[in-house]
C-alpha cells in the first residue's frame, strides 16, 4: 500500500488529502513514516488515526459489546415510479414490519418517527414526529409514517422510500394508559410478539399480511432482499 496516493487511503478525504500534500505527504508511505504526534498536532484525532491506517491498524478501543443502537429504520428503492397514495402505504407498511420487528426483537422502543422520500429525479425531502409515548407496534409506526407522508408528499413520482426512528429508550421505559387510546395496545402487542416468533423460527415469509398477497411490494421491505432471504448459503457454492 505504501506506494499508493495518500488519498486512497481509508478516512482520508479530499480536504484531509490536500492538508497532507501541502504537508508534503504525497503517499500512504510517507504517510507511515512521519512522526505521529505532529499529525495529531496538526490534523488532530484524525491525525493519528490515518497513521495507525497507513501502519495497518486500527487504535480505536475494542469494546466488549456493541453499543446501543441511537435508532432504528430501513428504506428501499422501488424498482419503479410509485405514483399513489395507496402503494406508498403498502411499502411503508413493509418498512414498518421490519423496523417494528428489529425494535421487538431488542427490547426496545422509540419517541421519534421520521419519513423519507426520494423522488425520480434523485432529490430527497423528509419529515420527523415526536411522539408523545414509546412505542413499538407495527401497526403505530405504519399509522404515523403514512400521516408524515400524507403530509409530505407533493405528488412527484417516489423511487426511494425509508422509515426511520429516534429516541430509542427500553421496552421497560412504561407506557401511559388513556381513555382516548385508538389501538388495542396489549392486544396488538401479543400478535405481533406471536408473529415475531413465528418468523424467527419457520423465516421470514412465513407470516404475510393479505395486502401483499400477489402484489408487487416486499412484505418485509429494505435490508435482505427476497431473493437472498430465499437462498440457502449452505448449499451454495460462492465463485
Amino acid at each position: 500500500m505504501w506506494p499508493l496516493p495518500v488519498s486512497d487511503l481509508f478516512f482520508v478525504g479530499r480536504a484531509s488529502a490536500d492538508k497532507l500534500l501541502s504537508m508534503g505527504i504525497c503517499t500512504i508511505g510517507e504517510l507511515a513514516a512521519a512522526d505521529p504526534l505532529w499529525l495529531k498536532r496538526i490534523l488532530k484525532k484524525q491525525g493519528e488515526i490515518i497513521w495507525g491506517f497507513a501502519h495497518g491498524f486500527d487504535l480505536s478501543v475494542v469494546l466488549k459489546q456493541p453499543a446501543a443502537n441511537k435508532g432504528y429504520g430501513n428504506s428501499t428503492t422501488t424498482p419503479y415510479d410509485v405514483t399513489d397514495e395507496q402503494t406508498a402505504g403498502q411499502v411503508l407498511l413493509a418498512l414498518a414490519e421490519t423496523v417494528g420487528s428489529r425494535l421487538r426483537a431488542d427490547r426496545v422502543q422509540i419517541g421519534v418517527i421520521s419519513v423519507t422520500i426520494r423522488y425520480a429525479d434523485l432529490s430527497d425531502t423528509s419529515h420527523q414526529k415526536c411522539l408523545p409515548e414509546p412505542i413499538d407496534l407495527t401497526a403505530q409506526i405504519h399509522r404515523i409514517a403514512c400521516s408524515l407522508f400524507r403530509e409530505l408528499w407533493d405528488g412527484r413520482p417516489i423511487r426511494h422510500l425509508g422509515v426511520h426512528t429516534g429516541r430509542v429508550c427500553g421496552a421497560d421505559c412504561g407506557r401511559q394508559l388513556t381513555v382516548f387510546d385508538e389501538i388495542a395496545y396489549e392486544k396488538l402487542s401479543k400478535i405481533e410478539q406471536t408473529v415475531d416468533g413465528i418468523r424467527s423460527r419457520f423465516g421470514a415469509d412465513a407470516v404475510m399480511r393479505a395486502v401483499f398477497l400477489n402484489g408487487p411490494v416486499d412484505h418485509m421491505s429494505g435490508g435482505i432482499s427476497r431473493e437472498k432471504r430465499s437462498v440457502d448459503y449452505d448449499r451454495e457454492t460462492v465463485r
